[in-house]
């Protein structure tokens, strides 16, 4: 069987790699220099949506015969190998997603950190045992896997994202179709040809490149139990209306307009190196991304006075480069986004004291210079609406209770963060925050991979990702009571 070569990207299905059935192909450009054409990767339809999910069916009873500790022994196969190819994977990051390779690095381990916590899982997908109400009898719980599950990936994170859905999918006993974005059709073909390395029976994990049209098929396919989504809030939401009728299951991870707060009485050194790593890391292309810096009116001068130049000193290069501090957005239109968000809030009353722009590097591109905004109003767009770029905007307030109505303020709810030495408030802050991941006196990202990865409000629909919550979507609960 050929193996994915990043020129000629093909499908994933039954084992096999395989053209689409359009005949169409897209061309994967490096974001940091546009003349780097990586290669072609299939541009698949509705059929090829079809095929991969005929696989999966077709797989998903022995695969669920085989119980969760055998079907550990292939997830910890895989893991030894992309432990052995970490820097291929790093490098195809890199190249095409654009961020710097120690952050590609990052995400690798992070896969892995997953992957391993999700196998220790395989002896743990427990139910309970009841009192039963009748003499001589077992009251009992114990779970099924859902069946086949349509796994639509984003490109922020193309090794992270589909691992945290592939293992638990796999481990509970269900078969998958992973359709990732089509900005990262490398990485998703890399992670595939891994577990296919690792012995996974043909049709249990099947790929399908593409944009649009193949995820569609995905969510119309009656035979698909359960789609689990990352991505934008619209998406998520055509995704759950799409799937309404048959009452599909969704698990929905959608965006963010984070905030952290930083009080009056804040480490604000500690503040800075939260919030130049939360807001730019990954030229803020995260949803846990901080996107807004609320800070008390009394220290804001000298929060800016320790952040401006951290900021203006930031390097702009290509991923590869050791020295670069942030390195571009994944394409046009993203940079487009950034750039007019930018235009649109200082026409509102913003100021750009940092940034704004974008960046020539002498190669074509991606480039945004990292952005701070202040005079920023608390209601305004750039204050409301996700940019998802390196764009920080600054808001002033008054105190503990002005903060936290600030920070609550928009409909969504990924993450929280705030900065204070008072521990009466980093407990209310926890009760008062309207977001799923919470974080105090630390950088307001991410979360450990046995922590849930979810939202609140706008931004989560079902189960967390990671964690033993996940099983609440790629498993069914079922009772039994059984007399003797």
């Amino acid at each position: 069987m050929a193996e994915p070569r990043p020129d000629h990207l093909l499908n994933h299905i039954d084992g096999s790699w395989v053209s689409s059935s359009t005949g169409a192909s897209r061309a994967n450009l490096n974001p940091a220099n546009t003349d780097d054409a990586i290669g072609d990767f299939a541009e698949s339809g509705a059929k090829d949506a079809a095929s991969a999910v005929d696989a999966a069916a077709s797989a998903q009873g022995a695969w669920d015969a085989l119980g969760p500790i055998e079907r550990a022994t292939f997830l910890t196969a895989a893991a030894r190998l992309i432990d052995e190819r970490r820097e291929e994977f790093a490098e195809a990051i890199t190249r095409e997603q654009g961020k710097r390779l120690s952050e590609g690095r990052g995400e690798v381990s992070r896969s892995l950190a997953i992957l391993d916590f999700t196998i220790g899982e395989a002896r743990r997908i427990n139910g309970v045992t009841t009192p039963a109400e009748e003499p001589r009898t077992i009251a009992m719980t114990f779970r099924r896997p859902l069946g086949v599950v349509g796994l639509i990936t984003p490109w922020n994170f193309p090794v992270a994202i589909p691992m945290w859905k592939v293992a638990p999918a796999l481990i509970a006993g269900c078969t998958a179709v992973l359709k990732p974005s089509p900005l990262t059709p490398w990485t998703s073909s890399l992670l595939v040809q891994a577990f296919t390395d690792a012995g996974l029976p043909p049709g249990v994990l099947n790929l399908v490149q593409g944009d649009r049209d193949p995820g569609e098929a995905l969510v119309a396919d009656a035979r698909v139990a359960g789609i689990s989504f990352t991505g934008s809030l619209p998406v998520g939401r055509a995704i759950n209306r799409a799937g309404a009728d048959r009452l599909m299951r969704t698990q929905l991870e959608l965006g963010g307009k984070n905030a952290l707060i930083v009080l009056a009485d804040a480490d604000l050194d500690a503040a800075v190196e939260a919030i130049v790593h939360g807001a730019f890391g990954q030229s803020g292309q995260r949803c846990s991304a901080t996107s807004r810096v609320i800070v008390d009116r009394s220290v804001r001068e000298t929060l800016l006075e320790r952040l401006l130049p951290r900021v203006r000193a930031m390097r702009i290069g290509r991923g590869d480069q050791d020295w670069a501090d942030i390195g571009p957005v994944v394409n046009e239109a993203r940079m487009r986004a950034c750039l007019d968000a930018v235009a649109s809030a200082v026409a509102a009353g913003a100021t750009a004291v940092c940034g704004g722009r974008a960046a020539e590097l002498g190669t074509p591109g991606y480039f945004v210079e990292p952005t701070v905004l202040t005079d920023v109003a608390r209601d305004s767009e750039i204050a409301q609406e996700e940019v998802f770029g390196p764009v920080l905007s600054v808001i002033d307030c008054d105190g503990y209770e002005d903060a936290m109505r600030i920070s609550n303020s928009v409909k969504y709810g990924m993450s929280g963060t705030i900065f204070t030495q008072n521990p009466s408030l980093m407990f209310q802050a926890l009760q008062d925050f309207q977001a799923g991941m919470l974080h105090v006196n630390r950088p307001g990202v991410g979360a450990y991979s046995h922590l849930p990865h979810m939202g609140a409000k706008a931004s989560q629909l079902g189960a967390p990702e990671c964690s033993p919550d996940v099983w609440n979507f790629y498993t069914d609960l079922r009772s039994a009571c059984i007399r003797y």
